[in-house]
Parts: structure tokens; sequence; C-alpha cells
């Protein structure tokens, strides 16, 4: 392996992952951190195209990247792709952190080069876009009378579930650090899918720590997915942590989690594909939160499907766990009643055909759950919950607040 451009500077160590991070925005080049669940590496992909091209995710022609979709993307075309122009790999040792080079550019723009040599002199300030930020906060009494009117429409017939969404906005402290708050995700919750995502033509950054994989697929050619819904709190009334043998399931999570299942079974059926491994319903933790999932495997190369995850990421998105059944009718409600632009969250996110250890390569695609939007010092949280006709509104209220917590203890701020 040849000596990457980090290398030889002498900036393989924690600082160099900040350094990128610094140079990438100061430059306006979208970038992206992430970890893989139960995973210890940590991975920053750099593209040199100030704006991201928009299109279809083909995991068979689009190359090395990241995907990052939002919620409303019909024919998938509204994805954007962050190409790897850069990617580097930061293994954990016991003093440290070690760089091993993924894809490292033939050609890095001077500007580039020039930065990185200022940052790793000294540190500078990084300006703040002034942008006007687009923000909305769902206030109590309105999501209760939203999560009503969907309860109602339910027992009207139009749908049998539909996922409700809600905001909450915190006041970032002076000294927030992205790349800090990266590394404290990984650490508390080391089961999710960590991220965060920087648009510099957006204004924006996107971070998060999803439990729920939406497609995946490895170099061997393994396919997976999960239905993940059903939602409690992983503590007792005495703050102690419940066994997951030993939780309790109300119908109305039982219920929520079977229409996720048989959502990603139907899809299996349009493509004609009947071998599959179903694993679950079992209970799993997510940070604060309980969930029952169901894991749906299938070997690819055994049916002779190599082209699976792309088809099945097509069929999916968006998911009865973040929208609803059937989709059509539970999609135009949420568009209509839930009073603000989703964007990116319930959309999908992840690696695309990242190079592995056997020289093949695989890809992971998560939803975009437990996430919140960064803008002008501000923090948009975003929550969900699945509503069936045994839901009760106070009760989704307090499970959207249980699930903003996820992000909200590793702010600096009380939520």
């Amino acid at each position: 392996m040849t000596t990457s451009f980090l290398e030889k500077n002498k900036w393989a160590t924690l600082r160099s992952r900040q350094n990128l991070w610094n140079a990438s925005k100061k430059l306006a080049y979208p970038s992206v951190m992430w970890r893989l669940p139960r995973q210890s590496d940590k991975h920053f992909l750099s593209s040199f195209n100030e704006i991201p091209k928009k299109t279809k995710i083909d995991f068979e022609e689009i190359g090395s990247g990241f995907a990052f979709s939002p919620f409303v993307n019909p024919d998938g075309t509204e994805t954007f792709f962050l190409k790897a122009d850069l990617h580097y790999l930061f293994k954990e040792t016991e003093t440290d952190e070690r760089l091993e080079e993924i894809i490292s550019p033939t050609s890095i723009n001077p500007q580039f080069l020039e930065l990185m040599n200022d940052l790793g002199n000294h540190s500078i300030s990084i300006p703040q876009e002034n942008l006007k930020t687009t923000t909305h906060e769902t206030q109590k009494e309105d999501f209760i009378r939203l999560v009503s009117n969907g309860i109602n429409q339910i027992e009207s017939g139009l749908f049998q579930k539909v996922v409700l969404s809600r905001t909450k906005h915190v006041i970032l402290s002076s000294d927030f650090d992205v790349v800090s708050v990266f590394d404290k995700l990984c650490k508390t919750y080391p089961a999710a899918f960590v991220s965060v995502v920087s648009l510099p033509h957006l204004g924006v950054v996107w971070m998060g720590a999803s439990p729920e994989t939406l497609v995946s697929q490895d170099s061997k050619g393994i396919f997976r997915t999960m239905a993940l819904a059903g939602t409690q709190s992983a503590f007792d009334c005495e703050g102690n942590l419940i066994k997951p043998s030993e939780a309790l399931w109300r119908q109305k999570e039982i219920e929520e989690q079977s229409f996720v299942t048989r959502y990603i079974i139907n899809c299996l059926k349009k493509i004609r594909v009947r071998e599959f491994e179903e694993e679950g319903p079992k209970t799993i933790i997510a940070g604060n939160l309980m969930h029952l999932r169901t894991d749906i495997i299938i070997n690819t190369m055994d049916i002779n499907f190599p082209q699976l995850a792309t088809v099945m990421l097509d069929l999916l998105h968006p998911t009865s766990a973040v929208c609803g059944m059937p989709k059509i009718p539970a999609t135009d409600f949420i568009l209509a009643n839930e009073g603000y632009n989703r964007e990116f969250y319930s959309g999908f996110l992840g690696p695309v055909n990242t190079p592995s250890a056997d020289g093949l390569t695989e890809s992971h695609i998560f939803v975009n759950l437990r996430t919140m939007k960064l803008q002008n010092n501000v923090a948009t949280l975003y929550a969900g919950c699945g509503i069936t006709a045994d839901s009760d509104a106070e009760k989704e209220w307090q499970e959207t607040e249980m699930k903003t917590q996820t992000l909200g203890k590793v702010l600096n701020n009380e939520v």
C-alpha cells in the first residue's frame, strides 16, 4: 500500500480527523464521517465537487461513495451521492488512532494542500454559515391533535398504520464541536450506525445514531434488511435496565412491528424471492429504548440475484416503519398534515461500494433515524412514532420525548 498524503505529513492521529473536517468545511467540500454498528473503525470521506450530484443509487454501476436521501424521494433520483475522492479509515489503538488509506486522490486541490499544512501547524476558526435557518418546533398540543387525527383516519379505513413525527430545538453551546460529539455518539451507542454529513452548499450538517438497517450487502453477497418497530423505555420506573428477555410488549407494539415485517416480505414476493431467513422478532436495546426487530437474510449468490440490494432499496423506501401502511395514503397524510418538511429525516444514508479486506466491495444503507440537523448553532432533533388503532396520543408524545434523548444526552444542553 502506498504512503498516503496524510501519513507523509505525519497527521495520522486523532487530530487528523479534525483537520480533515475543518479543511473540507473551509473549502465547502461535502464530507462525511461514519462508524458502522459494532465496529471501532471510523471513516472520513470527502467529495471535491462542491455540490454533490443527485442520482438513483445503482450499486452495480455507481462506484464508491456515500448516499444521502431525503424522505420524499419517490423515484430515487433525489439522492445525493458524495463521490469518494478521498476516503481514509482511522483504526483505534491503545494510545491513539492509526490511519489507513482507502481511496487517496491522484491530485488534490492545491488549496486543500495549503489549508491542511496550515491546519497542521495551528488551529483556525471556521466561519459560521450566515444563512437563514429554516426552523419548526412541534408543540405538544399540535402533536396530540395530529396523532388523534391519524387514529381517526385509521378507524375510518384510510390506512392501517401511519408514522407521525415532530421536531425539537436545542441551542448549541459556544464550544460545540462536531468531531467530539461524533466520537461521543460512537462511544455511547456502539450498536448504532453513527454518522455526520456536511452539505456546505445547503449550509447544514446532519448527525445521527441510527439503529435500523435498510439494505446491506457484504462482499460475499449476503443481503440483510430488518423490520424495526415497537418502542418502550429500556429502563424500569426505578431506573434499572430491563433485560431484553423480560420485556413485556403490548398488542399495539406487536402489531406495529408485524406491519413492517409484512411490508418487507411483500416486497420480496413482488420480485419472486422466496428463499430467505427470517430471524425474530426479538427484543433489542438501542440506547435508552427497546424495540422489536426481525432480521431478513438472503444469500444473493445462492439465488443468483447480485442486484438484490439495488432492487430492494427502490422497493423498500420509505418502509412502513417511517411512513405507514399502505404506503401511498399514509405518505399523503403525512405530507398534508405533519406541518413541516422532514428533509433528510427518515430518508436513508450510508456508504456505497466501500472496498473491503478481501478486495471486493460492500454497501450498508440505513434509515436516517435518531438524527438532528445542525444549522446556525441550532440543533433540530427529529422523532416519530407508529400510530395504529390502539395508539394513545399522550403516550405517543412521551415516546417521541424518549427518542429525542438519544441525541439530546450527548449535547451540552438539557433536552
